[in-house]
């Protein structure tokens, strides 16, 4: 159930100021240092963010994905990092065992997660499986009230912070069928974590390898029945690719009232900037693509609290939106020229942070193919 307006509308406004007047002036400390201040995290904590999206009866707010997608944009003002720090915690951690998991699963994990003393993560992609995320090689093997987990995941986010991950591991023959999902806590023998790789953009969010050497996963933490992981996979993914793209949609949000606020004041041959026709080209461009992406994102939000499949809109909204932030961070750039290069001003970084969007999730090219794939299954 949705929350009451009035309540919500308070949340709304409370996570704005936080953004505007918390998380904005850290940014560039944040980019320098690679690492969200801990007096931030905690404050998170307290303000229920870690559980948005974790049902109300296990310490959640329980949020409806339209409002998870509202909150996502509010964050997406920000530097992304910011927002990372709860994100798997919100998505594709918590979701499988929100789905999937059995009452006892849920009462266990659900309320730490939610509360952020549970860090969480989710371990899907390897050095041979990627986007083919139905190739994954790490194995699971059955022995007595345990499994023997062993093999390697990459570019796991929130993996140095994580307490516990949700593993993807081949229990039965090639393809999607022979794929389990297991809740793996992080201190189990076998279970180790790479240091954080260096990365493009989007410092302060960390990704790192984890590796399982014959780490021994209770049967009880096994998500559903065996074979199952695979489906379990792309139901999370569904709702992870709307937040993700409700995030572009407030970043690219952020990029054009910046770059109005600076083609306003910015003179050039006696004149603002903002008087070029061709530069109020660049902003028409891109405030059209942002209004599209923000009208494709709450859509498919609202299809999914009615209840609808969302896969093909998901995968719509998270192309879409992946793209366009890319072209309005470029054009955001050039309105600011010389400034925009330079890191004075937090473009450049936002250029490089974007670049990500593109990627993870399901890269474009997947997005591409799913949409192709349910447009011709529903007959177009």
């Amino acid at each position: 159930m949705p929350l009451d307006p009035e309540t919500f509308d308070a949340l709304l406004g409370t996570i704005r100021r936080f953004v505007a007047e918390r998380l904005r002036p850290l940014e560039a400390r944040v980019a320098e240092e690679d690492e969200v201040p801990a007096e931030i995290v905690a404050e998170m904590r307290a303000m229920g963010l870690f559980g948005l999206s974790i049902p109300e009866e296990h310490g959640g707010l329980g949020l409806t994905m339209g409002e998870e997608a509202r909150i996502a944009l509010e964050f997406g003002r920000t530097t992304p990092a910011f927002r990372s720090v709860f994100g798997t915690n919100v998505g594709i951690g918590s979701q499988g065992l929100a789905m999937a998991g059995s009452d006892a699963q849920k009462r266990e994990w659900l309320p730490r997660i939610a509360s952020g003393e549970i860090v969480t993560s989710f371990a899907l992609t390897e050095p041979g499986a990627g986007s083919d995320s139905a190739a994954v090689q790490t194995r699971a093997v059955r022995d007595g009230d345990v499994y023997r987990l062993s093999g390697s995941k990459r570019f796991i986010t929130n993996a140095d912070k994580a307490s516990l991950f949700t593993v993807m591991a081949r229990t039965g023959g090639e393809g999607a069928r022979g794929v389990s999902a297991f809740l793996v806590p992080a201190d189990l023998p076998g279970v180790s974590v790479g240091r954080p790789e260096k990365k493009m953009g989007q410092q302060g969010a960390h990704v790192c390898d984890v590796n399982f050497d014959a780490a021994p996963v209770p049967a009880a933490n096994r998500l559903g029945e065996e074979g199952e992981g695979f489906r379990i996979a792309m139901r999370v993914l569904d709702r992870g690719r709307l937040h993700i793209a409700a995030v572009c949609v407030g970043i690219m949000e952020r990029l054009i009232a910046d770059s109005v606020a600076y083609a306003a004041e910015r003179r050039q041959f006696g004149k603002p900037l903002a008087e070029f026709q061709l530069v109020q080209a660049m902003i028409a461009d891109s405030k059209t693509e942002a209004m599209a992406a923000r009208a494709l994102v709450l859509d498919a939000a609202a299809r999914k609290d009615a209840g609808e499949p969302i896969t093909l809109d998901a995968a719509a909204a998270k192309y879409f939106a992946s793209e366009a932030v890319g072209r309005v961070a470029d054009r955001a750039v050039q309105i600011f020229g010389g400034a925009g290069y330079v890191a004075d001003y937090g473009i450049e970084r936002f250029y490089r942070d974007v670049r990500l969007f593109r990627i993870y999730e399901g890269t474009s090219q997947i997005q591409q193919l799913v949409i192709a794939r349910e447009t011709i299954r529903n007959g177009g």
